[in-house]
């Protein structure tokens, strides 16, 4: 089962992010990664395995986001790990499946023609 925890506060969210992705763990998952901004600008870390991997870093700002993965769509590499940005304006994590991404990413292909940068149903949402 995949998690999702996100932080909006006065404090630096990279802690209190990896701290409840750490508290997820019993759930399992194969990749993990955080979203962080601060000053209009995007922070992203993320990889496969163990949410301690992520403790090799830190990123700054006051709010993100943070996910846990268990692959669906798209092997077990860093590039299908979550949070997906596009453009340094929108971030994306989420849960579940979109059974039509398929259809959705040839329809953009042929309209707007995207560079999706990795294997999953998830990221078409970003180009849509």
């Amino acid at each position: 089962m995949c998690g999702i925890i996100g932080y909006i506060g006065q404090k630096e969210a990279y802690p209190i992010i990896l701290a409840g992705l750490e508290r997820m763990e019993y759930r399992g998952y194969d990749s993990s990664g955080i979203c962080t901004s601060d000053n209009q600008q995007l922070f992203l870390k993320k990889d496969i395995g163990r949410v301690e991997h992520l403790k090799k870093t830190t990123l700054p700002g006051n709010k993100g986001i943070g996910h846990t993965r268990w692959a669906t769509h798209g092997g077990v590499l860093q590039k299908n790990a979550h949070p997906f940005i596009i453009n340094n304006t929108f971030t994306l994590i989420h849960n579940g499946i979109i059974e039509n991404h398929l259809e959705l990413k040839e329809q953009l292909r042929k309209t707007i023609n995207p560079q999706f940068t990795s294997d999953t149903d998830s990221e078409v949402i970003l180009h849509l």
